[in-house]
């Protein structure tokens, strides 16, 4: 017979892999996604495309071969000439995400009207100094379709990282401990939001989060977030089962506000970057706990 301590053992490694159980209404139905965007596609796959639509996509898949080739010389350039970790300077900021004119294309704006969820506003654009802006308003009022029971989101999202030949694959951040963020507030608190999909569609929305507070006013702030302060949440709800967050496994980020405050918003965004600190040795912010009957979170033997 195994004692309780070496059972327990055993069955970490299972509760750890069931904060995948996620809620929704195709979930409980079904139990299965039907896709990475839970019912939000915009795409009909039973719309025929029109004689243009189709020579414009095949124009596009020309233009995407001779893109995916050039990429993929860089990356074998990379590859067999470069190591990453010898490249990594102790408090030196590499920029993953500038914001210019060339680089909006890069980014996804959505809110809640998109989806007839709500009636906020916003729109990401390039100011008189040539840096992001993401601005708008936002609105808490919930339409009155007898479904809502909140309402006001607004949401930029950058797309998924691919290599060559539009294969998807993560960010490579090794001995990375910080996130830095330099803005330009409105007071207001944003949420950062980086989005580490699994390979199964109940991971699908798995995301490490964390707050981004601004000041408001005329000056810049630079923020550093240490990546073992970001949270796992799902769908929206926030996890009692916690881990730290798998920095190979990054393929996204966004920035979200949600703070139930109508009104107009404005954050201005220079850039979004990655930082190794020495000095701080920090695994996991947050406590785990072993309880009774269930292992809470992630416990060290």
């Amino acid at each position: 017979m195994f004692s309780p301590r070496a059972t327990l053992r055993l069955i970490s490694p299972l509760s750890q892999l069931s904060h995948h159980i996620h809620t929704s209404p195709t979930l409980s139905a079904t139990f299965w996604e039907s896709g990475p965007k839970f019912g939000y596609e915009s795409f009909d796959p039973e719309k025929e495309p029109s004689m243009k639509e189709k020579f414009q996509m095949y124009k596009g898949g020309i233009h995407d071969i001779k893109k995916g080739v050039k990429m993929w010389k860089e990356e074998c350039k990379e590859t067999f000439l470069m190591d990453p970790e010898l490249s990594i300077q102790p408090n030196q900021i590499d920029v993953v995400w500038k914001f210019d004119e060339t680089t909006l294309d890069n980014w996804v704006v959505t809110r809640d009207k998109d989806h007839g969820e709500g009636f906020s506003d916003a729109n990401l654009q390039v100011s008189t100094l040539g840096h992001g802006v993401f601005s708008g308003e936002l609105n808490t009022n919930v339409p009155q379709d007898g479904m809502l029971k909140k309402s006001g989101y607004v949401n930029m999202r950058s797309k998924r990282y691919r290599k060559s030949f539009e294969r998807e694959a993560c960010y490579e951040w090794p001995m990375r401990t910080h996130l830095v963020i330099r803005c330009r507030g409105d007071g207001r608190s944003y949420m950062v939001n980086l989005h580490t999909p699994g390979e199964f569609d109940l991971s699908w929305a798995d995301t490490y989060s964390y707050i981004l507070f601004t000041r408001g006013g005329p000056y810049w702030q630079v923020t550093r977030i240490p990546f073992s302060k970001f949270f796992l949440s799902s769908k929206g709800r926030v996890q009692d089962k916690q881990e730290p967050i798998p920095i190979e496994k990054v393929s996204s980020i966004a920035l979200s506000l949600v703070d139930k405050n109508n009104g107009p918003f404005q954050l201005e965004l220079d850039y979004i970057g990655i930082e190794y600190d020495p000095s701080h040795q920090e695994e996991f912010a947050y406590e785990m706990y072993l309880m009774e009957n269930e292992v809470r979170g992630i416990v060290h033997w």
